[in-house]
Protein backbone atom coordinates (compact mmCIF):
# COMPACT_ATOMS: atom_id res chain seq x y z
CA UNK A 1 0.00 0.00 0.00
CA UNK A 2 1.74 3.29 -0.92
CA UNK A 3 0.02 5.76 1.62
CA UNK A 4 1.69 3.53 4.54
CA UNK A 5 5.46 4.84 2.67
CA UNK A 6 4.57 8.18 3.75
CA UNK A 7 4.18 7.33 7.74
CA UNK A 8 7.77 5.50 7.45
CA UNK A 9 9.13 8.72 5.79
CA UNK A 10 7.58 11.22 8.64
CA UNK A 11 9.78 10.34 11.01
CA UNK A 12 8.76 6.54 12.78
CA UNK A 13 10.81 4.34 10.62
CA UNK A 14 12.68 6.82 8.48
CA UNK A 15 15.98 5.54 9.08
CA UNK A 16 14.50 1.67 8.14
CA UNK A 17 13.77 2.48 4.59
CA UNK A 18 16.05 1.54 1.83
CA UNK A 19 17.49 4.37 -0.19
CA UNK A 20 16.46 4.44 -3.61
CA UNK A 21 19.09 4.17 -6.00
CA UNK A 22 18.19 6.00 -9.39
CA UNK A 23 18.19 2.60 -11.81
CA UNK A 24 17.05 2.33 -15.48
CA UNK A 25 13.59 1.23 -15.67
CA UNK A 26 12.64 -0.73 -18.60
CA UNK A 27 9.27 0.77 -19.97
CA UNK A 28 7.25 -0.95 -23.11
CA UNK A 29 7.26 1.64 -25.74
CA UNK A 30 5.79 0.52 -29.08
CA UNK A 31 7.79 -3.04 -28.56
CA UNK A 32 10.54 -1.50 -27.58
CA UNK A 33 12.03 -0.62 -24.45
CA UNK A 34 13.22 2.46 -23.36
CA UNK A 35 14.75 4.48 -20.63
CA UNK A 36 12.92 5.98 -17.61
CA UNK A 37 14.73 8.79 -16.87
CA UNK A 38 13.25 12.41 -15.32
CA UNK A 39 12.31 14.03 -19.07
CA UNK A 40 10.03 10.68 -19.70
CA UNK A 41 6.52 10.98 -17.51
CA UNK A 42 7.17 7.68 -16.40
CA UNK A 43 10.83 9.29 -14.94
CA UNK A 44 9.16 11.53 -12.60
CA UNK A 45 6.90 8.83 -11.15
CA UNK A 46 9.73 7.15 -10.78
CA UNK A 47 11.26 10.29 -8.66
CA UNK A 48 8.19 10.43 -6.47
CA UNK A 49 8.54 7.25 -5.30
CA UNK A 50 12.44 7.06 -4.66
CA UNK A 51 11.77 10.75 -3.01
CA UNK A 52 9.91 8.63 -0.68
CA UNK A 53 11.69 5.28 -0.26
CA UNK A 54 14.72 8.08 0.92
CA UNK A 55 12.41 9.91 3.36
CA UNK A 56 12.81 13.10 1.32
CA UNK A 57 8.69 14.25 1.24
CA UNK A 58 10.09 17.87 -0.21
CA UNK A 59 11.30 16.14 -3.64
CA UNK A 60 8.32 13.91 -3.45
CA UNK A 61 6.45 16.93 -3.35
CA UNK A 62 8.51 18.74 -6.05
CA UNK A 63 6.97 16.11 -8.43
CA UNK A 64 3.28 17.23 -8.33
CA UNK A 65 1.46 20.33 -9.16
CA UNK A 66 0.41 22.93 -6.66
CA UNK A 67 -3.16 21.28 -6.63
CA UNK A 68 -2.66 17.25 -7.18
CA UNK A 69 -5.59 15.54 -6.75
CA UNK A 70 -4.82 12.32 -4.46
CA UNK A 71 -6.73 9.23 -4.11
CA UNK A 72 -5.54 6.62 -2.09
CA UNK A 73 -6.96 3.63 0.46
CA UNK A 74 -6.66 5.91 4.23
CA UNK A 75 -9.64 7.95 4.60
CA UNK A 76 -10.79 10.73 3.64
CA UNK A 77 -9.66 8.88 0.59
CA UNK A 78 -9.91 11.92 -1.94
CA UNK A 79 -7.64 15.70 -1.64
CA UNK A 80 -7.59 17.84 -4.12
CA UNK A 81 -6.46 22.15 -4.38
CA UNK A 82 -4.19 23.64 -3.25
CA UNK A 83 -2.32 22.20 -0.05
CA UNK A 84 -3.74 18.72 -1.39
CA UNK A 85 -0.52 17.08 -0.89
CA UNK A 86 0.36 17.95 2.23
CA UNK A 87 -3.57 17.58 3.55
CA UNK A 88 -2.97 13.46 2.41
CA UNK A 89 -0.15 13.45 4.13
CA UNK A 90 -1.71 14.64 7.65
CA UNK A 91 -4.60 11.79 7.04
CA UNK A 92 -2.33 9.33 5.81
CA UNK A 93 -0.10 9.88 9.26
CA UNK A 94 -3.19 9.85 11.27
CA UNK A 95 -4.27 6.34 9.55
CA UNK A 96 -1.08 4.89 9.77
CA UNK A 97 0.07 6.24 13.62
CA UNK A 98 -3.54 5.04 14.24
CA UNK A 99 -3.45 1.27 12.79
CA UNK A 100 0.43 0.41 13.70
CA UNK A 101 2.04 0.89 10.67
CA UNK A 102 5.88 0.45 10.21
CA UNK A 103 8.65 0.13 8.18
CA UNK A 104 6.99 0.72 4.46
CA UNK A 105 8.74 0.32 1.27
CA UNK A 106 7.18 0.48 -2.43
CA UNK A 107 8.56 -1.56 -5.14
CA UNK A 108 8.24 0.37 -8.93
CA UNK A 109 7.82 -2.09 -11.14
CA UNK A 110 7.58 -1.96 -14.76
CA UNK A 111 5.93 0.35 -16.43
CA UNK A 112 2.38 -1.28 -18.34
CA UNK A 113 1.43 1.98 -20.34
CA UNK A 114 2.54 5.30 -20.74
CA UNK A 115 0.57 7.42 -23.42
CA UNK A 116 2.22 10.67 -24.01
CA UNK A 117 -0.09 13.49 -25.94
CA UNK A 118 1.75 16.81 -26.39
CA UNK A 119 2.14 18.16 -22.83
CA UNK A 120 -0.30 15.52 -21.12
CA UNK A 121 0.50 11.91 -19.66
CA UNK A 122 -0.60 8.62 -18.64
CA UNK A 123 1.26 6.31 -16.85
CA UNK A 124 0.18 3.19 -15.32
CA UNK A 125 3.30 1.42 -12.82
CA UNK A 126 2.96 -2.19 -10.79
CA UNK A 127 4.17 -1.30 -7.50
CA UNK A 128 4.58 -3.74 -4.98
CA UNK A 129 4.16 -2.37 -1.04
CA UNK A 130 5.92 -3.85 2.10
CA UNK A 131 5.19 -3.18 5.37
CA UNK A 132 5.05 -4.01 9.12
CA UNK A 133 1.32 -4.34 10.91
CA UNK A 134 2.11 -4.07 14.43
CA UNK A 135 5.16 -5.79 13.69
CA UNK A 136 3.67 -8.20 11.12
CA UNK A 137 5.74 -8.68 8.09
CA UNK A 138 2.78 -7.42 5.47
CA UNK A 139 2.71 -7.53 1.67
CA UNK A 140 0.40 -5.97 -0.70
CA UNK A 141 0.75 -6.27 -5.06
CA UNK A 142 -0.40 -3.14 -6.32
CA UNK A 143 -0.91 -0.32 -9.13
CA UNK A 144 -0.63 3.05 -9.40
CA UNK A 145 -1.78 5.20 -12.20
CA UNK A 146 -0.89 9.22 -12.94
CA UNK A 147 -1.64 12.10 -15.02
CA UNK A 148 1.32 14.04 -15.31
CA UNK A 149 1.54 17.65 -17.21
CA UNK A 150 4.71 18.82 -18.58
CA UNK A 151 5.63 22.67 -17.30
CA UNK A 152 8.75 24.52 -17.67
CA UNK A 153 10.05 22.40 -15.37
CA UNK A 154 9.86 19.27 -16.57
CA UNK A 155 7.04 16.90 -16.42
CA UNK A 156 4.56 16.99 -12.94
CA UNK A 157 2.19 14.73 -11.17
CA UNK A 158 -1.30 16.15 -11.46
CA UNK A 159 -3.06 13.09 -10.09
CA UNK A 160 -2.47 9.63 -8.77
CA UNK A 161 -4.14 7.16 -7.95
CA UNK A 162 -3.27 3.75 -5.54
CA UNK A 163 -5.26 0.32 -5.89
CA UNK A 164 -4.76 -2.95 -4.92
CA UNK A 165 -5.85 -5.93 -3.03
CA UNK A 166 -6.16 -5.76 0.86
CA UNK A 167 -2.36 -6.55 2.05
CA UNK A 168 -1.51 -10.32 3.06
CA UNK A 169 1.15 -11.57 5.72
CA UNK A 170 4.59 -12.18 4.15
Amino acid sequence: MFARVIHTVRGRTMKSTKSALLMVCALLVAGGVAAADPAEPAGTVRQFIDAFNRSDIKAAEETHVAEPIIIDEVPPYQWQGRHSFKAWLSDLTKNDTAAGVTDGHMKFGDVIRQEVTGDHAYVVVATDYSFKLKGTAMHEPSQMTFALRKEKAGWRIVGWTFAGPKPTAQ
